[in-house]
């Protein structure tokens, strides 16, 4: 059947699905938007509000300021707007006074769409400027990143409710407010027996879950967002939290954290990822937590975190038990034969 949309709008709308996606990678509502020159994209952007604090920075806005900035003129109107989600009123009426030729979007946006749904600013005669509107591009795609996003929040919230031990600890949602984090891809599991109620953080960038993953350990002094650079690249990728360790629950005593413990942790969350991982990636000082792995290892220098990532999910001593323990258990190991 052939598609009521030009293959221009459509290519533009994938393009601005990339930016959705980005946003989503932030821990952003997933929205995205291009602004369209002459056939050529002189601006993106996407949702940002969180990360920004800013209440204005949808993915429209944020487009548009950065291309009036790339012309040089605050005038747009011979430009397109592409977006992933009807505009609100905001992003409706910045697009008017931007002058846009045309605003094309994707999915609709039933509770706050100001261009159709809710109301329509673009159809108001007494406006001092028409912009053409063209809606449901790439529709059923716009919606489903929305949709996964939400879905997998509802799930975290959920996760977020299981009871914590009273001899653990658990880094708050607000220690990691603003920070460039992608939690939109964040996990959580409490369901490992060696856990015994714990709760398990690892993130992971799967697309398709039947793919199977290569796994990241971070090292003692850092936490899975060591790897936010590979958890962006096209590599299937997990990224595990240890107990103790970035956004995994935290025990409280140095004592809790034995080397068995945290290899058994380690060894039946392996077993749980399907399919089964192609390989575990880590540093040599993790060495003595891996004697009983039949995965392929990998040796990488675990890149270092900035201060404020690296401290952020320890807001004090006692989220330090972890650390402070397995430093001292894996002083000066002695690594197993090279395996890769």
């Amino acid at each position: 059947m052939t598609s009521q949309y030009s293959p221009e709008d459509i290519g533009f709308m994938q393009l601005a699905l990339r930016q959705a996606q980005a946003a989503a990678d932030a821990g952003e509502v997933p929205v995205g938007a291009v602004v369209v020159r002459a056939g050529q994209v002189i601006a993106s952007g996407h949702n940002a509000p969180l990360g920004s604090h800013d209440p204005t920075a949808h993915a429209e806005v944020n487009a548009i300021r950065a291309a009036a900035q790339a012309l040089g003129n605050y005038r747009l109107d011979d430009c397109t707007l592409y977006v992933t989600l009807e505009p609100c009123t905001m992003c409706s009426g910045a697009a008017l006074h931007a002058r846009f030729k045309r605003v094309v979007f994707g999915a609709t946006e039933p509770k706050t769409g100001a261009a159709g749904s809710v109301l329509n600013l673009f159809a108001d005669e007494q406006i001092n400027h028409q912009t053409q509107v063209t809606g449901g591009v790439l529709a059923d795609a716009c919606a489903k990143v929305l949709q996964d996003f939400f879905e997998l929040r509802r799930a975290q919230q959920q996760l977020s409710k299981v009871a914590l031990r009273e001899d653990a600890l658990r880094t708050a949602d607000s220690a990691l407010a603003g920070l460039d984090l992608p939690l939109a891809l964040s996990h959580f599991t409490a369901d490992l027996p060696v856990l015994d109620g714990l709760r398990l953080h690892w993130f992971d960038n799967r697309q398709d879950s039947q793919v199977a993953p290569h796994v990241y350990l971070h090292g003692l002094d850092g936490w899975s967002a060591q790897y936010a650079a590979n958890l962006q690249s096209l590599e299937p990728v997990i990224a595990l939290d240890l107990p103790g360790f970035g956004l995994s629950d935290k025990p409280k005593k140095v004592a809790a954290h034995r080397i068995a413990w945290h290899a058994q942790v380690l060894s039946e969350f392996l077993a749980s990822v399907q399919p089964a991982p192609v390989a575990l990636h880590t540093s040599r000082e993790m060495a003595p937590l891996l004697a009983k792995l039949a995965l392929p290892i990998h040796w990488v220098e675990s890149p270092a975190l900035p201060t404020v990532l690296r401290d952020a999910p320890y807001p004090d001593r006692g989220h330090m038990a972890g650390p402070r323990a397995l430093s001292t258990l894996l002083a000066a190991p002695t690594p197993p034969p090279e395996r890769s």
